[in-house]
């Protein structure tokens, strides 16, 4: 594929949207395509025109993309590890799989732009498969209960450096498929919530696929009931998807319980009533706190 000079690639943008808008739509990926796939055509990565990037009143940042265009022209294979230079090279895009043929970019838009300017031919992409609302139709439909509890995996139940203690690691060849590493506890506290009768819902702003995180818990032989992914995308209308996938889940729970890391907030739709209950915020005794919280609520419903 020729390279496109940073004039004409608004023009090219409109026409690659015009194009696809209506044609292509995603589809989930096999676990095998995302596993082994890690390049892509640029030629048969396309752009979301409901992305910002797309939107005619936004549109790209030129300087953005003339920056990563001169990334992509000098780059050198011997560029250190760390370097900035080298990361905004070589981290993959992110993407999902369309039919009837390649795939559409969730997030990196402005280096797919630049790696066209730069006359590059394939880039690293990362395929993903997010919740849609189907998805979580059918999750709702094997609910067996009418309670929930929703945590922020990104905020809560993964961890991010040394900031508690972490759950053991997975063993190998699983600790070098699922790098993520749990909360201390997390295992146990799911295992309690699931006895006594609640449904477990996560949810992140990443782009994870759903079913990776649902075979993440698994390993751990722990059930959860929804996986939410990609929460801050927009929806072809313009909706915050997000807030489209909440009022389902309102919907068919009556009571709600959210956890974060220093509260448990109970709210009762039918009532609209809410209770909240702060926790400590000591690592060692997060899990421990929340499953005697739940025993409360529980001896006074």
């Amino acid at each position: 594929m020729r390279s496109i000079r940073r004039s004409e690639f608004k023009n090219y943008l409109k026409e690659e949207v015009d194009r696809t808008k209506g044609r292509i739509y995603p589809v989930k990926a096999s676990f095998l395509r995302r596993l082994l796939i890690r390049k892509a055509a640029c030629a048969s990565i396309h752009p979301n025109p409901c992305d910002e990037f797309c939107l005619p009143g936004i549109g790209p940042n030129y300087e953005i993309i003339a920056g990563y265009e001169d990334d992509y022209r000098n780059y050198k294979k011997n560029v250190p590890l760390f370097s900035y230079h080298r990361k905004s090279v070589t981290e993959p895009i992110i993407v999902e799989k369309t039919l009837p043929d390649g795939y559409m970019i969730l997030n990196g838009h402005h280096r797919w732009a630049a790696a066209l300017c730069a006359g590059k031919k394939q880039l690293d992409v990362k395929i993903v498969n997010l919740t849609s609302e189907n998805d979580v139709r059918r999750m709702l439909d094997r609910a067996a209960s009418d309670r929930r509890v929703s945590l922020d995996l990104d905020e809560v139940v993964f961890l991010s450096g040394g900031e508690a203690p972490a759950e053991k690691a997975l063993h190998l060849p699983f600790s070098r498929i699922y790098k993520e590493r749990l909360r201390a506890g997390i295992p146990a506290l799911f295992h309690f919530l699931n006895a006594q009768g609640w449904d477990i819902w996560v949810y992140s702003s990443k782009y994870y696929s759903w079913d990776y995180i649902r075979s993440y818990f698994r390993r751990y032989r722990v059930n959860v009931t929804g996986v939410v992914t990609g929460m801050g995308r927009k929806a072809p209308s313009g909706s915050n998807t997000g807030g489209s996938l909440e009022k389902m889940l309102d919907t068919r729970y009556r009571f709600s319980l959210h956890i974060d890391r220093n509260t448990v907030l109970l709210t009762d739709k039918k009532t609209k009533e809410f209770r909240e209950y702060p926790l400590t915020g000591q690592p060692d005794a997060w899990a421990r706190e929340i499953m005697n919280t739940v025993e409360g609520i529980g001896a006074h419903e």
